[in-house]
């Protein structure tokens, strides 16, 4: 049994696990160019490069893990009030079953693109240690910013990043 207060080092492990990464993974920089992918998704392919001159919210996440599941409804909430500024969130299962992803998406709806990764291909293109990770990747494909694990006291930082990346923070 996990305590609460080890649900992320839960999903850390689970994760090394599951997708047989190391400790050793490569990891994205501030500045690097974000790997570009396709993948199967809720509404048809899911293609990073077709979001070009878009700020990218990358969030990988599985349905087993915890903070995944307060994220999702602070995803919807940044999804409706950035996205005319041009926010696109993509968020990429890690679920080795797609129909587990599936059943976490029916209790909650997402309003975003959802990719399925069942293989675990794409964390590893993005040094992905732990979930849920995300990315925030400027409008020409470079990473700023990355945040593991997600609890209620990293919303705020998390939306002034983005915030940053849309031009309304100088």
């Amino acid at each position: 049994m996990v305590k609460s207060g080890n649900k992320t080092k839960a999903c850390v492990l689970a994760l090394f696990v599951t997708l047989g990464m190391s400790v050793n993974s490569y990891a994205l920089e501030k500045g690097d160019k974000a790997p570009d992918f396709s993948l199967p998704g809720q509404q048809g392919t899911v293609n990073l490069s077709r979001q070009a001159g878009k700020v990218i919210y990358l969030d990988f996440w599985a349905s087993w893990c915890g903070p995944c599941h307060q994220s999702f409804p602070w995803m919807n909430q940044m999804q409706s009030k950035y996205r005319s500024k041009g926010l696109e969130v993509i968020a990429v299962s890690l679920d080795g079953k797609t129909e587990d992803a599936r059943k976490f998406l029916a209790q909650m709806p997402p309003g975003f693109s959802v990719a399925f990764d069942s293989k675990g291909e794409t964390p590893r293109l993005y040094g992905v240690k732990g979930m849920p990770t995300s990315f925030l990747i400027d409008r020409n494909g470079k990473v700023l910013y990355q945040h593991a694990g997600f609890r209620p006291a990293d919303r705020d930082e998390i939306e002034k990043q983005i915030r940053t990346a849309l031009g309304e923070i100088r």
